[in-house]
């Protein structure tokens, strides 16, 4: 490793450690940021799943579904990239749920996927009321049946614990025996959807939830609000892209002095810094400027800032992939600001004690806490 990623590892770790012990201030300059995230108790307490979350056990989940309903599923995707619902009869833990809705979970995981391929290890999104109204269990809907290049998707499972333990929103992960028309059951890791019943756990606070899809970017489109439909997906609450439209406005086209003046106001910068440290110390190169555009907003309606919401760990503590990008550094994708200028705004927001821990009066090495080591 050479000298300069090992002194970011440090000065990320530094800031993890000021974060994490309750040394930093919410005050700049004296004013108290208001984009706080209203993250609740219960996301701290991720890890204590009861019901179908419960993490102590096992889970059993079964799947019957038509092999040509798969196929041509399949075949559309690799056609048209569209991921379609098809029915299926699901049985977890014993109770079983008939017309439960199915669909291909993910995008660089299914690259490759053809009609050969074993439905039982195949990424998948599992709604229980897609077709029928009211079918839950233990009021939850959604399951994604993660993939991962381990046998035990450990890496993963230990990953959102310390999301949780970290302070930051996260979801509950069971492993699983899980099995489709049959086959051999394979230990699967089956994770919570970010939908609203998973935001009613983790934010006390009413707000809007934005997932940025995978082929978008963070650039201005304009003030048309259907300009941003195919880069983003509103998740949860009524309609409504405005806030995201602004958020973007402020990102792309505000001057450098109303940048580092005004985030603060405008996002969650003490959660920001605590996830870019996090995402590092895990070694997960796929997040928010990953390959796969890995990350949600969410926007708080009371205090009207945004919050970044971590999202897929099946790469962290070096998973397997593909291809790793070389002297990678964070920045929002399309977006014209560069992680030196965020760095240099989030860094004074976050208060004195990360100043201190980190030890750099001209901000350089909080800056450089972004950077991915080779």
């Amino acid at each position: 490793m050479t000298a300069q990623p090992c002194a970011a590892r440090l000065a990320v770790l530094a800031t993890l450690a000021a974060l994490t012990l309750g040394g930093c201030s919410t005050t700049s300059g004296g004013t108290t940021a208001v984009a706080t995230t209203g993250v609740s108790a219960a996301a701290e307490d991720v890890a204590d799943g009861t019901g179908v979350w419960d993490a102590t056990v096992v889970h059993e989940i079964s799947i019957e579904v038509d092999d040509a309903a798969v196929a041509a599923m399949i075949d559309t995707y690799q056609e048209t990239s569209e991921k379609e619902w098809i029915e299926a009869t699901v049985t977890i833990d014993g109770q079983t749920w008939e017309r439960v809705g199915l669909r291909l979970k993910g995008n660089s995981s299914l690259r490759g996927v053809d009609d050969g391929a074993d439905p039982t290890d195949l990424p998948w999104l599992v709604r229980l009321d897609k077709f029928v109204d009211g079918q839950e269990l233990d009021g939850w809907t959604s399951f994604i049946v993660r993939s991962n290049g381990s046998e035990t998707a450990l890496n993963e499972a230990v990953a959102l614990d310390l999301l949780a333990e970290a302070g930051l929103a996260s979801e509950h992960a069971i492993a699983t025996s899980f099995s489709v028309n049959g086959a051999d059951a394979r230990l699967r890791l089956v994770v919570q959807d970010l939908d609203e019943a998973w935001e009613a756990e983790n934010f006390s606070t009413t707000g809007l939830f934005y997932k940025a899809e995978a082929g978008g970017d963070w650039s201005w489109r304009g003030d048309d609000p259907d300009a941003y439909t195919d880069v983003f997906d509103q998740e949860t609450g009524d309609d409504d892209l405005t806030p995201l439209v602004d958020f973007l406005d402020f990102l792309n086209n505000s001057s450098d002095e109303d940048f580092a003046a005004e985030l603060p106001d405008r996002l969650d910068v003490q959660s920001f810094a605590r996830y870019l440290a996090f995402e590092e110390l895990v070694d997960n190169f796929d997040d928010i400027d990953g390959p796969g555009n890995n990350s949600y907003l969410r926007y708080d309606a009371e205090s009207g800032g945004f919050t970044v919401v971590a999202w897929d760990h099946n790469l962290a503590f070096g998973g397997v992939a593909g291809w790793r990008p070389r002297g990678h550094g964070w920045r929002l994708p399309g977006s014209r600001r560069p992680r030196a200028a965020v760095g240099d705004a989030v860094r004074p927001a976050v208060g004195p004690a990360v100043r201190d821990a980190l030890g750099d009066a001209d901000g350089h090495a909080f800056r450089d806490a972004g950077r991915r080591a080779p």
